[in-house]
């Protein structure tokens, strides 16, 4: 292995074997002819990349994407049932919470026994022990059992054995989605100090804007391959656009688009499967896009750009006096803002064919808000502000990303202005 590569990882493979039933394991065994009873799931297929010393890299990706399988090799944690994985340097990680501690011992005990897990004696221990405890920040609660431990509790305790057991290579899933913000931040500050000396950093997150902010490359894991690997901020857009639609479409600064969209007929309309609704199901929203004015789909905005919202809906019954409108909230779900077409008497003597595809389109500029990551909720409903049936209310049914400079970004709580809105049936 090359002496500037701090991992390599080379063809990795780990599968499972799925059996529909628990007697199949038995007859499995016992089948003269080695008859197979079980389906082989790949956590990870043939994965290779390679990361330099000195590298912070993040591992992106949904859940069960196999990002905590691969680190879980790397570490050695688990074993792969095929390729290779070569470490060059002194590993200390965070994996799951709780990960390599005794939950019935204290955590002045789990602090000797993690410590000696990465080699270090008593001795040594003693000289970092304070460190530790301080930057855990657990008071009284250090000496007593993990098993009393909140999540925030446990990563603080892991966190700080982490980082001062002086690694080469620190490996962190996702310890940093739990405690509060003050905290994140001051490991943040700790894994900047560890970039500065030229360490090398593994780092699994959700959040593309920490990606960004913090890795110099990214890997983007998807059902077990690697589905793309380069330029952090490149690779977190790519993703953010494919969580948002099922495309690898971006938008860049200029917003230029890899895909162009010259009539709403011929949108390929995200799925919506998998989001939470409610309604009477006389009618149905059945996509839901945001674009800009030449129709590129958009999930990366800096506000004040104009852009079109439409819905495709579809009507099980005729609806004479319909309601479409939206909410944009942020990530912790609070409302920022929104309309309908009530408030705004827009659409207002129109209604919704029966058994046809309606596309209801909204413009409006997207208003100035802060960075982060935002969800848009459509709703239909029919007769009026105060009184009216509610056909279907999507939850979060589409995602966009906010990434600005403005000094007069909003807070929210304000009124969305409509420039425009049309239903259009065919």
């Amino acid at each position: 292995m090359n002496k500037n590569t701090a991992i390599k990882v080379q063809n990795l493979t780990k599968t499972y074997k799925l059996y529909d039933k628990p007697i199949d394991r038995l007859k499995e065994s016992l089948h003269p002819l080695k008859k197979k009873y079980h389906k082989d799931f790949y956590a990870l297929n043939d994965v290779s990349f390679e990361i330099k010393k000195g590298e912070t890299v993040g591992i992106i990706g949904k859940n069960g994407s196999g990002k905590s399988t691969l680190l879980k090799i790397i570490t050695g944690v688990l074993t792969p049932t095929s390729g290779r994985v070569n470490v060059h340097g002194k590993i200390s990680a965070i994996l799951e919470l709780g990960a390599g501690f005794n939950h019935d011992m204290t955590g002045i005990e789990n602090i000797y026994l993690n410590t000696s897990i990465n080699g270090m004696n008593k001795q040594a221990t003693n000289k970092i022990i304070d460190e530790i405890v301080e930057f855990a920040e657990l008071g009284e609660h250090i000496h007593q059992p993990i098993k009393t431990y909140s999540s925030g509790m446990k990563a603080r305790l892991a966190f700080g054995v982490a980082i001062n057991v002086d690694p080469e290579i620190l490996i962190v899933d996702e310890a940093l989605s739990v405690g509060d913000v003050r905290f994140q931040q001051k490991c943040l500050r700790r894994m900047e100090e560890f970039k500065a000396q030229n360490k090398t950093i593994l780092f699994v997150s959700h959040s593309t804007g920490m990606i960004e902010r913090f890795c110099d490359r990214a890997v983007w894991i998807h059902e077990g391959n690697i589905r793309d690997i380069g330029d952090s901020e490149l690779i977190s857009k790519k993703y953010y656009s494919f969580m948002t639609y099922g495309l690898e479409t971006t938008i860049n600064d200029s917003q230029k688009s890899t895909q162009e969209i010259k009539k709403t007929d011929s949108i390929k309309w995200p799925s919506l499967d998998k989001c939470e609704s409610f309604g009477e199901g006389g009618a149905k929203i059945v996509g839901v896009a945001l674009v800009d004015e030449k129709n590129n789909f958009l999930s990366v905005l800096s506000g004040g750009e104009k852009v079109k919202l439409l819905f495709k809906i579809v009507a099980y019954e005729e609806i004479y006096s319909p309601i479409v409108g939206f909410i944009i909230k942020d990530k912790t779900g609070v409302r920022v803002t929104g309309t309908n077409s009530y408030i705004t008497k827009q659409t207002q003597n129109i209604n919704l064919i029966k058994n046809q595809e309606n596309i209801v389109e909204f413009e409006f500029t997207m208003p100035l808000i802060k960075n982060g990551e935002y969800t848009i909720s459509p709703a239909l409903a029919e007769g009026t502000q105060d009184k009216h049936i509610q056909h279907h209310w999507i939850h979060d049914a589409l995602l966009f990303k906010i990434l600005s400079h403005a000094e007069e970004a909003k807070n929210g709580g304000f009124l969305l202005r409509l420039e425009k809105s049309i239903i259009k049936t065919r």
